[in-house]
C-alpha cells in the first residue's frame, strides 16, 4: 500500500530503509591477486614438464641402445655356439651380456665391443666379411701400398708411357694456306713462326704470337714467281730460310721474307755438269748444313747435288754427281746431311741411296753405299 501524501511528499511508515541493486555487495572487500606468485607457480609448472618430457626421451634412448647391444651379442652367440670348440668363448660373451644387460641404465664406459672381441685371441674371430672390409688401427705409412692401388698405379704408369697421350692435342686450329695443294712447310727453331708452301706459288709466314682469332698469315709472297715451291727450310739459327721450287734457282730469304741471296742458273748447254756454275734443270729438295749456318745443299734433276755459300752466289762450292751400277747419271730426287755434317746423302730415281765424303773434290768422290 502506498502511504498518504503530505504536502506533496510520501509518508512512510516506521523507520526508513532504502533498497538499492548493490546493497548485497556492501558488506564485501574487493578481491586482490598477486601476480609474482602467479608467475612463480606458471614457471614451475613449465620446468616440471620439461623436466618429465626429457625424462620420457632418455628412457627412450636408453632402450633404443639396449635393444642395438642385444643384437650383436645375439649374433656373436649364434656364431659361438655353431663353431667347435668354443665354449668357453660363449660363455664369455653371455656374462658380458648379461653384465651389459644390468647396466644398461648406466652410461657405457670402456673399449667398444669390437676391439674387445679382437684382444680375446684368434679363436675369438668370426666370419663377418663386414668386420674384414673395415680398416681398424692407425694410418699407413707412407710407402705402403695395397694390392688394389698397385693394379691402379699401372694402369696409370700404362696410360703415361703410352706416347700417344703425350700429343698436346687438346686445342687445335686450321690454318688455311689456299686452295690449292700445299708442298712444304717449315718451322722455325723457336717454335714462334712457320712457313706454308704450295702448288699456287705462294710463300706464307704466319706468326703464332702476333695472330689474332682470324687466324691469317702476317705475309704472303710468290718469290720463284710461276713455280711450285718444293721445300721450305729454315737456317739452325732461324734467321734466313731456304726456297726450293721448281725452277734451277734455289733462293735465301730473311725471315720477314725479303731476298738474301739465289744461286746462280749453269749453262745447259755443257755437257759436263762439273764445269757449269749452278744447276742447269728443275730443283728437287734442299736442306741446310746442321753445323755451318751459311752452307746450304741441293739437289737437281741434272744429276747432280751441289753445296751452296751465302755469302758466294756465283758459284757453287761443292758439286757430286750420282752414279748407277753401270756407271751412268742418276737423278737424285732427295738429299741431306748427316747429324754431324761431315757426310752427304741422295735417294736417287732408281732407287740407291748413295753417301759421299762432304770434304772431297768432284775427283774424289766415291759412293760410300748402294742400296737397292
Amino acid at each position: 500500500c502506498v502511504p498518504p501524501l503530505q504536502n506533496g511528499t510520501p509518508q512512510l511508515a516506521g523507520p526508513s530503509v532504502l533498497h538499492s541493486p548493490f546493497s548485497s555487495f556492501s558488506g564485501k572487500k574487493a578481491r586482490t591477486f598477486d601476480l609474482e606468485a602467479m608467475f612463480e607457480q606458471t614457471r614451475r609448472t613449465a620446468v616440471e614438464r620439461s623436466r618429465k618430457v626429457l625424462e620420457a626421451r632418455e628412457r627412450e634412448k636408453k632402450d633404443q641402445a639396449e635393444k642395438e647391444f642385444r643384437s650383436p651379442c645375439a649374433d656373436s652367440s649364434a656364431s659361438a655356439s655353431s663353431a667347435t670348440g668354443a665354449g668357453s668363448t660363449l660363455t664369455q660373451r653371455e656374462a658380458a651380456c648379461s653384465e651389459s644387460e644390468g647396466s644398461s641404465d648406466e652410461e657405457l664406459t670402456g673399449p667398444s665391443v669390437q676391439s674387445q672381441t679382437s684382444a680375446q685371441g684368434p679363436a675369438e674371430d668370426t666370419d663377418d666379411d663386414d668386420e674384414d672390409d673395415e680398416f681398424i688401427g692407425p694410418p699407413l705409412p707412407p710407402g705402403f701400398k695395397d694390392s688394389d692401388d698397385d693394379n691402379d698405379n699401372d694402369d696409370t704408369e700404362e696410360e703415361d708411357t703410352n706416347p700417344v697421350k703425350k700429343i698436346p692435342d687438346s686445342h687445335e686450329i686450321t690454318l688455311q694456306h689456299g686452295t690449292k695443294t700445299v708442298s712444304a712447310l717449315g718451322l722455325d727453331p723457336s717454335g714462334a713462326r712457320l712457313i706454308t708452301g704450295g702448288y699456287d706459288y705462294d710463300v706464307k709466314f704466319w706468326d703464332f704470337a702476333g695472330m689474332d682469332a682470324s687466324l691469317q698469315a702476317f705475309r704472303s709472297l710468290q718469290p720463284c714467281e710461276c713455280h711450285q715451291i718444293k721445300s721450305l727450310q729454315y737456317s739452325s739459327t732461324g734467321d734466313v730460310i731456304l726456297v726450293v721450287s721448281g725452277n734451277s734457282q734455289a733462293k735465301v730469304l730473311d725471315r720477314d721474307g725479303f731476298p738474301v741471296m739465289e744461286c746462280i742458273k749453269g749453262d745447259q748447254y755443257i755437257v759436263d755438269m762439273t764445269n757449269t756454275k749452278g744447276h742447269t734443270a728443275m730443283l728437287n729438295s734442299g736442306c741446310w748444313h746442321p753445323k755451318i749456318k751459311e752452307e746450304f745443299l741441293t739437289c737437281s734433276n741434272d744429276g747432280t747435288v751441289r753445296t751452296w755459300d751465302v755469302n758466294n752466289e756465283k758459284k757453287h762450292k761443292s758439286v757430286f754427281k750420282p752414279r748407277s751400277v753401270q756407271g751412268k747419271r742418276v737423278i737424285p730426287t732427295t738429299c741431306t746431311y748427316s747429324r754431324d755434317g761431315k757426310l752427304i746423302a741422295a735417294g736417287c730415281q732408281d732407287g740407291s741411296i748413295q753417301i759421299w765424303d762432304r770434304n772431297m773434290s768432284v775427283s774424289q768422290v766415291f759412293d760410300y753405299n748402294i742400296c737397292y
